[in-house]
């Protein structure tokens, strides 16, 4: 995938060497993948694993791994779709603070994003639906203290509106805090219209703010905070080329297979439009744009819904991964 194409999702980077390459995802050093299906729920789990550098170059990626929870039920209001994504979400999620060496200690939640704006209001929703703990450990009823764990979140905002730098403001919580693992929530941007609102993905190398729409940050990972880092994101916005392109793709696959007879003699435009690389096509879009809407990104109009919806699951699968005493059922003991 060319670097000038927005995306945030390893899933997708991963697919488009697939598509590059005869022999498959397989064919690239260090890159596997594994497929998980829960056909019930219409529910698919992929986990892409960097395990070399050269999976590292090939993937424009940190080693590591990277896990998708895709299911168009995420933006319905489905509850027993979103239980089934939360029961997901849970196991993979502790199984990644597992392998990031967490045996205890506190951990911190960082919500980036600007809660005024909704797309992007995603870390901080999911920051105010988390039980936070680090505060009263030490005043626990001994039936709680065994099931509890330290705790503690925080929405630091944006830059614009703060004048500091995310990783500046992190930096020096975990300076006192000491946490012994971050866990940072974000909006992605994706490559594809249909991962819109239907896609989490996990990672346990960190992320960077804004990279997905081309706003580099410092990255939040163990190289700059010294703390393991498991990112959480959804994709909520597409930038507007994308948007085109694909809608493109959709007008000639409609037109390959029904083509009106008075256009049958101009068919040879649209085999030769059909045939230009992905990469290609999307550049010539992005710079026909560029001068008339400039670097703009679109989000489905149902976006404040389908963004209470996410906050919650992903917060409820905080809470359970982190406390060990509590499950589905003791979530609004606690919470309400």
């Amino acid at each position: 995938m060319q670097k000038n194409i927005y995306t945030d999702l390893a899933l997708e980077m991963a697919q488009h060497l697939q598509d590059a390459k005869d022999g498959g995802i397989g064919g690239v050093d260090g890159v596997e993948i594994d497929v998980e299906d829960d056909e019930a729920f219409s529910i698919t789990v992929t986990t892409v694993r960097i395990t070399s550098e050269a999976g590292e170059a090939a993937m424009n990626k940190p080693i590591g791994s990277y896990i998708t929870i895709e299911s168009p039920e995420i933006q319905q209001n489905n509850v027993a779709a979103h239980e089934e994504i939360i029961r997901i979400l849970t196991d993979k999620l502790a199984a990644l603070t597992k392998n990031a060496g967490k045996s205890g200690g506190t951990t911190l939640v960082i919500g980036l994003g600007n809660h005024n704006v909704t797309p992007d209001a995603l870390g901080p929703k999911v920051v105010s639906k988390i039980l936070v703990t680090r505060h009263i450990m030490d005043n626990l009823p001994r039936e709680l203290a065994g099931g509890l764990r330290p705790l503690c979140a925080l929405a630091p905002g944006v830059m614009g509106t703060t004048g500091i730098e995310t990783a500046e403001v992190v930096r020096g919580l975990v300076n006192h805090v000491q946490p012994a693992l971050i866990i940072a929530i974000d909006a992605l941007a994706a490559r594809k219209i249909s991962r819109i609102n239907q896609t989490i993905q996990l990672s346990d190398t960190g992320i960077s703010p804004g990279a997905g729409v081309g706003n580099m940050r410092t990255a939040l990972n163990r190289q700059t905070l010294g703390v393991p880092v498991i990112a959480i994101g959804v994709p909520t916005v597409v930038d507007a080329a994308t948007f085109v392109n694909d809608t493109m793709d959709l007008f000639l696959s409609e037109m390959s297979e029904n083509m009106p007879e008075s256009l049958k003699d101009g068919a040879d435009i649209f085999k030769m439009l059909q045939k230009l690389e992905d990469g290609d096509k999307y550049t010539i879009i992005r710079n026909t744009l560029g001068p008339l809407v400039g670097n703009m990104f679109v989000t489905p109009k149902e976006i404040g819904e389908v963004v209470a919806w996410l906050s919650n699951m992903i917060a409820n699968s905080i809470n359970m991964a982190t406390h060990d005493g509590i499950g589905r059922d003791d979530i609004n003991r606690y919470m309400y």
